[in-house]
């Protein structure tokens, strides 16, 4: 009888704390999608330790939704689109997207990123491979390394 009491009060006390820390997580989820929100101009992109071409990133945009959704656009022609989840407490901060729609549909990523008032960072690489713990890329982590800067 004793361990029955203990129980309940442990999950009498235990249940307001997980809420609590469920609407600090909300909280903080929706905060970074508001600062995540509209468009955003690739300024550097290194594939695997591949620094791409300027004139080749400079074409590149992501339009961010306040709900998860994002687009990538190539010269103002959308040429993917997806879903994402974000972990902002997290440390370093972790996002995991999925393309839905044209190149890459279907494919799965895992990633970390960093967000400032006008510029952001993200290294993400496929879900078969560990999430990033940096942002780095190199041949041996295969990670890919994106920063933008907020046009809209």
């Amino acid at each position: 009888m004793r361990s029955l009491v203990m129980g309940l009060l442990v999950v009498g006390f235990a249940f307001p704390l997980a809420a609590h820390a469920d609407d600090a997580t909300d909280r903080a989820v929706q905060k970074d999608r508001k600062k995540l929100q509209g468009t955003w101009q690739v300024t550097s992109l290194v594939i695997a330790g591949n620094k791409a071409k300027n004139e080749d990133v400079k074409k590149l945009t992501v339009v961010n939704g306040d709900d998860g959704t994002w687009s990538v656009r190539s010269e103002d022609k959308e040429t993917s689109k997806g879903t994402s989840t974000i972990s902002p407490r997290a440390r370093p901060k972790t996002i995991d997207f999925t393309a839905t729609e044209g190149g890459g549909s279907g494919d799965q990523f895992v990633g970390i990123y960093q967000l400032g008032k006008k510029n952001r960072k993200l290294c993400f690489v496929r879900n078969d491979k560990d999430r990033p713990t940096d942002f780095t890329s190199t041949p041996e982590n295969q990670h890919i390394l994106v920063t933008f800067k907020r046009i809209e």
